[in-house]
């Protein structure tokens, strides 16, 4: 069964299940969902100080709207990144925190993953509205222009994330071990996509190299990472307010479709034996 039928056949479960996990999440808090906005916030006031005033790098200005401001270009490629690794993390682990959900009554599992990447999703989207008014206040007011390909883009980064959660949220429940490699791995896989770094650092340490076999290049080999071409389109769409790359645009919605068909096969597969193996 799909995607699109689970969440139309079981809509009000979804829902629940969506608004328990923002309720949840921030429940008994003052500043309630405001504090989505504090992790990105942080780290970009950490990151910021670190490449301004210690290592002192600054990417190229955007173009053409013109901002040359980096803590919002860097906003651009972390909150995408954030949104990502934390789609992945909590679809990951939710079979295994609703074990008790699964084992008394019958509905589609992938509804569990679902409602958790549509809780963070709402989240990012208040994330990514902030954004917009600052880069706005900033000068780049054509960004306003850009937000429907912006919202295209975010539903396919969405894809992606829970389409990998689907198959990793199984592998969760056979191998616990999953999440501490996953999470090792997220750990590594921000500092291999250009979020704190411009690509053109990796661009000029592949032309100092070479290619390194055939006329394989350290950047092609660089370029595979998903993330990386998401991270593009977004920069491209916010900070410089302008169309993503043609290339850039195929790779993700390549990835997007071939990650949630893997997931959903793989969910698929197993998803009935759930109960017996929990």
């Amino acid at each position: 069964m799909s995607i699109r039928v689970n969440v139309r056949r079981y809509r009000e479960l979804f829902v629940n299940l969506t608004q328990r996990e923002l309720k949840g999440k921030y429940k008994r808090t003052i500043l309630g969902q405001l504090w989505s906005l504090a992790n990105p916030l942080a780290l970009m006031v950490v990151y910021s100080f670190v490449f301004t005033f210690i290592i002192r790098m600054t990417p190229e200005p955007g173009d053409p709207s013109g901002l040359d401001v980096f803590p919002l270009w860097l906003l651009c490629g972390l909150l995408p990144w954030i949104f990502f690794s934390n789609v992945v993390n909590q679809g990951m682990g939710t079979l295994l925190a609703n074990e008790s959900l699964i084992k008394k009554v019958y509905f589609p599992r992938s509804v569990l993953v679902l409602s958790s990447s549509a809780a963070i999703a709402v989240n990012w989207l208040v994330e990514m509205s902030v954004l917009v008014v600052a880069l706005a206040l900033f000068g780049a007011w054509t960004v306003f222009l850009w937000l429907p390909m912006l919202v295209v883009f975010m539903a396919l980064l969405a894809v992606f994330a829970t389409g990998i959660a689907l198959a990793l949220s199984i592998a969760n429940v056979y191998f616990r071990d999953t999440q501490y490699f996953v999470t090792i791995a997220l750990q590594l896989g921000m500092y291999m996509a250009p979020i704190i770094y411009p690509v053109s650092l990796v661009k000029v340490q592949s032309d100092r190299i070479g290619p390194l076999f055939a006329n394989v290049t350290l950047l092609d080999i660089y370029r595979l990472n998903p993330m990386e071409r998401f991270i593009a389109v977004f920069r491209r769409l916010l900070y410089d307010n302008d169309w993503p790359a043609f290339d850039d645009v195929i790779a993700c919605v390549l990835w997007a479709a071939v990650a949630i068909t893997l997931g959903m096969l793989v969910f698929s597969r197993n998803q009935k034996k759930l109960a017996e193996i929990l």
